[in-house]
């Protein structure tokens, strides 16, 4: 247990998730400002490259946001009108809305009892032959045993053809990683369980380019890696042949529009920014995971702080999600009090049959799991400039405001 000490709450504030920016960060930016090439390019390919490697996939390609890049997969995958695809209830809408996007429904499943995700067995309680593939989620950066519910998915053939993809016989399996960069499971890294994972490298993620996101697939994939590559940098720009570099070199003015496809390319000042953060990335996760392990200690017999580490998994440790338990009821006064203190919080995340735009065709009654686990969740400040004087503050204010909802 932490010991106590007592603060000024004057002079303490704790923003919740701001990025951390460094002096190598801002020369890396502006040395692309003083290049004259600030679209995608040179530097583009070389955090593309960093990135592949440091997952341990073959290629791996950076848009804009991790929405892009879960849109990107199901296109690439040929998923459309007539297809399904299955996605959590307990998620942000960009899991979701993506498969609208292309025109396919969306296929809502709840959660496992207590659990932020759902299990295998209601995964496959969904598929039927209009499933073309399933995206789970990394909440919190704990990785989704995607591996496991790709070998539980052998024989649920689904009715045409995925793409790319034309070999398989299963539903693809989409990870949506946004939260989950640098996290492992049964020794293999986030890149590698799904058949495509998407990243998130938002102002808010553990490594961000400001905005941002990267698709790859894992390297056992039976894909062919350039007409993949070509496919998903080609649906990023416009269905266009060729990028702006390529139209620099002499004579090489001519292209062609493939598909009527949309604009979501990386640009390289966004791609030093990421680049440049990557080479300390493993730094700032050690610091993010001794976080989380002051978190449960010191909310020990509190409330529960999401586990981040199993004899199979260790997490990026994106999120510091508690568990409020029989505090649920006070959840609002215990934000409350803490935004008295200075310290932001959060809550992830609403089930998506909560919101506006969801509630015409989906109804929370349906999914008990995700509601009840919604209705006890709070999260708590964690980034790598967070001090340990900061995160003692912040474990005391939280005690403070539980004894006053009590």
């Amino acid at each position: 247990m932490l010991r106590a000490r007592r603060f000024d709450a004057a002079v303490m504030k704790v923003p919740f998730s701001p990025p951390d920016i460094r002096q190598e960060d801002i020369d890396a930016v502006v040395d692309v400002l003083r290049s004259g090439w600030i679209t995608t390019g040179p530097v583009s390919r070389q955090f593309e490259a960093a990135l592949a490697a440091y997952m341990g996939v073959h290629q791996a390609v950076t848009v804009n946001s991790c929405t892009a890049a879960l849109e990107l997969a199901l296109r690439a995958l040929g998923v459309g009108p007539g297809d399904e695809v299955i996605v959590p209830a307990y998620t942000y809408t960009a899991s979701a809305a993506v498969v609208e996007h292309v025109g396919a429904q969306v296929v809502l499943v709840d959660t496992a009892p207590g659990e932020y995700r759902p299990d295998i067995p209601t995964i496959l309680a969904a598929v039927t032959e209009r499933t073309k593939a399933v995206i789970v989620v990394d909440i919190a950066g704990v990785p989704f045993p995607a591996d496991d519910l790709r070998t539980a998915l052998e024989g649920s053939r689904p009715a045409g053809r995925l793409g790319v993809l034309d070999r398989m016989e299963r539903p693809a399996v989409i990870v949506d990683g946004a939260h989950s960069l640098g996290a492992t499971r049964k020794g293999m890294r986030a890149g590698q369980l799904g058949d495509f994972t998407a990243f998130s490298f938002h102002a808010v993620k553990n490594l961000t380019t400001g905005e941002g996101g990267a698709l790859c697939w894992r390297p056992d994939l039976e894909i062919d890696d350039d007409v993949a590559t070509r496919l998903v940098r080609r649906l990023s720009l416009h269905g266009q042949t060729k990028d702006a570099l390529a139209k620099t070199q002499a004579g090489q003015w001519e292209y062609d529009i493939i598909e009527r496809g949309y604009k979501s390319n990386m640009p390289d000042i966004l791609a030093a920014l990421g680049l440049s953060q990557l080479g300390r990335y493993d730094e700032m996760l050690a610091t993010r995971r001794g976080l989380i392990a002051g978190y449960a200690d010191g909310l020990a017999g509190l409330a529960t702080v999401l586990p981040h580490a199993g004899t199979e998994f260790l997490s990026s440790a994106h999120l510091a999600m508690v568990d409020l338990g029989a505090l649920a009821p006070h959840r609002q006064q215990i934000i409350n009090h803490m935004a008295e203190a200075g310290i932001s919080t959060n809550v992830h995340y609403k089930p998506l049959p909560l919101l506006t735009a969801y509630r015409s065709n989906f109804d929370i009654v349906d999914f008990p799991n995700a509601h009840a686990q919604y209705l006890a969740e709070l999260t708590l400040p964690l980034h790598t400039l967070l001090t340990d004087e900061s995160l003692e503050y912040v474990i005391a204010s939280f005690r403070e405001a539980v004894e006053r909802a009590a």
